[in-house]
Formats: C-alpha cells, structure tokens, sequence
C-alpha cells in the first residue's frame, strides 16, 4: 500500500472542483473526459459499463497515440496557490495507464499561449498501474494555471493537487466583513475526532449541501463525550458571525453546537492544536439546533474572546453539519 505523505493531510486540493477549479482544453480526451479526473470523490469501476467510445472510465482518458508527441490536460485553478505536493491516481486504469508524467505551473491573467513560460511544478516521473501516485512539488511559485503532461497518453483517474492557496489580504478594507473560514480563502480542516460519512472538506465550500452526504457527518455515538472538528482559519480575525447550517440533516442533525477558538499560530503541529482546542475560551456557548436549517449567531451571540485564527466546532453529541463558516473583520 502506498504511504500516504504529510502534504496530502496537511494541505487543501487546490484542483478540487470545490475550489472552482477547471479542466480547460487537452489534447484529447476520446475515451473519457478530462473533466471527471478533477471530481472529489474516490474513482469506481463498474464492470459492464459501456458508452458509444467503448469502455467507461472514471477520469480522464486519451485513445492511443499514433503520433509523435503526448497529451496533455490545462486546469485553471480557482484560487492560486502554492502547490506543495501531487497526487496522480491512476485507479483502475492497468493496461491503459500513462508510464511517466509531469506536471507544469504559470501565473496568468489570461489562458496560457504560446508565449507562456512554464515552471516545473512536478518532473517528469514514473507512474504505476491502479494506484495513488504521490510525488512532492520542487516549486513554491504561487500559480492559477497547470498543465498535466502524460507520456505518451493513456488515463489518469484522478488529479488531486495539495497546496496553500494564496490571497491577496491588501485587497480587503480594514472594516471589511471576510468568510474567514471558506476554503478558497485558505481555511483549512486541521482535524477531527471522527468523520464516518461525508465530505469533511464540504464543510468548508460554497453554497448549501446538495445531499446528507455534501457534509460532515460522525457515526451514532454510543459512549459519553461528543464530537468535534478543528478548523484553521485564512486569516486572523475578530469573529462577528457564525453560521451552522445542518441542511438535509434530519433524522442525524446534532441536537447543540458550541464553538471554540484560540490564536494557535502556525508552529505547533496539527496534533498539538487538536489536543489543545478543548481548552481554549467559548465564542459560542452550547445552542440548540434544528433539523434541515441554517443558524445564524450574530455579535450579540458570541463571546468577546480578541483575535483567533483557530476554531472548534463541538456537535452534541454526535450527527450531521453540512456548512460551517466563521465570518469577521481582519486582525493584520
């Protein structure tokens, strides 16, 4: 089994369609379409699937090549970022996978040309047949476009690349109200006590779940305590809103919520902050909660706790959260 690294725990998917990233053109993709290499969940197989190109393959598939050269595959990405590290899953591709690989990066205002002058994010590597191919980033020029170069074709199931967005803070007015927490503003999930269901980073994205499963979600608690998740912030700020939305949690919503929060920096390791986070001062003493609804808790709601850049968000004692965001003004 492949040993996954510590930059694919540590850092968010910047090429996740969450992030509002793109699959923009390629050289080909016949077999199938470049834009299924960049969804979130896990590749499947399904034995007899066929379509009017032959079999049916989840992510992105190019015919055999007759030609000098190899394909490729442009992504916009949706927030720049710094990529530290790559996975290129090759699930369930065996005699059609690429043998080598490479990954390229630029910043541009537009879509990349001719003229663009690529850096090399990932070189050139080896890939395996049906498995996670995890290679570490020799780039930390922050990027908005990528370019996978696969040699000479074949499929890849997924693409996943894990890094740090970049945000321009400058750009903000010193008053001015920011989702502190969102994904694309460079929040992140440090960690959990138990995440049996959903899409733990969905917390974190746009809009509202599409489903029970576009969410967090814990198995039944059958023992004292209760759950918790730990959440690093984009920025510090001074909290002025929190929102908890339990949308199409209805028989497994939480029945109350608090949050926590403390400056935890960025030295200390993930573990330490998650051992710490249960000691750190209420912004949001214990409320009820309802099934299938967005709360709102609003400056008079909270504790006047000063700057945090870390949360916890506790559910009692177990259930479901589909959106979870902390809203504040910018302590620079």
């Amino acid at each position: 089994m492949t040993e996954t690294p510590a930059f694919a725990t540590r850092f968010v998917n910047l090429a996740s369609p969450k992030m509002g990233t793109e699959a923009v053109a390629c050289t080909d993709d016949f077999f199938a379409p470049m834009a299924r290499m960049l969804q979130d969940g896990d590749p499947v197989w399904i034995a007899d699937k066929y379509d009017d190109h032959g079999k049916w393959m989840d992510g992105w598939e190019s015919r055999r090549k007759r030609t000098p050269g190899h394909d490729w595959c442009l992504i916009r990405l949706g927030v720049p970022g710094i990529v530290r590290g790559v996975d290129i899953d090759t699930s369930h591709f065996t005699g059609n996978y690429p043998p080598e690989a490479m990954l390229e990066g630029c910043r541009s205002a537009g879509e990349p040309g001719d003229a663009t002058e690529w850096t090399t994010v990932v070189p050139r590597c080896t890939l395996g047949s049906s498995c996670n191919n995890f290679e570490a980033s020799v780039s930390a020029a922050p990027v908005n476009w990528l370019r996978l170069n696969i040699y000479p074709d074949g499929g890849v199931a997924r693409l996943r690349i894990f890094g740090e967005p970049v945000i321009d803070w400058s750009a903000f007015a010193d008053d001015a109200t920011v989702e502190l927490s969102a994904l694309k503003m460079g929040g992140r999930i440090v960690g959990y006590n138990d995440a049996h269901y959903g899409d733990v980073a969905a917390l974190l994205t746009d809009g509202r779940g599409r489903t029970m499963g576009d969410g967090w979600e814990t198995r039944r608690r059958r023992e004292p305590g209760h759950d918790w998740i730990v959440i690093a912030l984009g920025h510090r700020g001074i909290v002025e809103r929190i929102e908890v939305d339990t949308a199409h949690f209805k028989g497994n919503y939480p029945d109350r919520c608090s949050v926590q929060g403390a400056v935890a920096g960025d030295g200390g390791s993930d573990p330490a902050k998650m051992e710490a986070a249960g000691d750190w001062p209420f912004l949001l003493e214990q409320r009820k909660l309802a099934a299938d609804s967005i709360h709102l808790f609003e400056a008079a709601d909270l504790a006047s706790a000063g700057p945090v850049d870390t949360v916890r968000l506790n559910i009692y004692p177990d259930g479901g959260v589909s959106r979870f965001r902390v809203i504040g003004r910018l302590d620079r």
